[in-house]
């Protein structure tokens, strides 16, 4: 599946969804099913700077597809970076970094949001494309 085809499918999972208290327990649900982040990860190297909550992204390449591992001290945060880890994971460096993020703008979740944690979804999304990047062009 492409990652077009991903962030369809996802906005419309949270499409059957009316009330956005419900898109939004619906996200947080997403968080609860990250696969569980490595401890030794959580550090000053992979927080995402900015945002209001602690966010911990780490990226690896494994046969050519970027996986994501994530995790955040709050669940409507760690709903949120889910997405990302979602439509991103295991897809190819150049794909992610020309994917275009702003399906997250057609979920209805940042109108919701306070300006800081609406300003995280940027900043998560900006994050997971350097980090691919950096996989793509590995120093040395």
């Amino acid at each position: 599946m492409t990652i077009p085809e991903k962030q369809q499918e996802l906005l419309n999972e949270l499409g059957l969804f009316q009330d956005w208290t419900e898109r939004y327990e619906y996200v947080i649900g997403l968080g609860k099913k990250l696969p569980p982040m490595d401890d030794a990860a959580k550090d000053a190297e992979h927080l995402i700077k900015g945002c209001q909550s602690q966010v911990w992204l780490d990226a690896r390449i494994e046969d050519g597809k970027v996986r994501y591992a994530a995790d955040s001290d709050s669940v409507i945060t760690k709903g949120m970076i889910a997405l990302f880890v979602r439509v991103l994971d295991g897809e190819a460096p150049d794909a992610i970094l020309t994917a275009d993020m702003s399906f997250v703008d057609r979920t209805g979740l940042k109108e919701h949001l306070a300006p800081t944690r609406a300003n995280a979804l940027t900043l998560m999304a900006t994050q997971m494309k350097q980090r691919a990047l950096a996989l793509s062009h590995p120093e040395g």
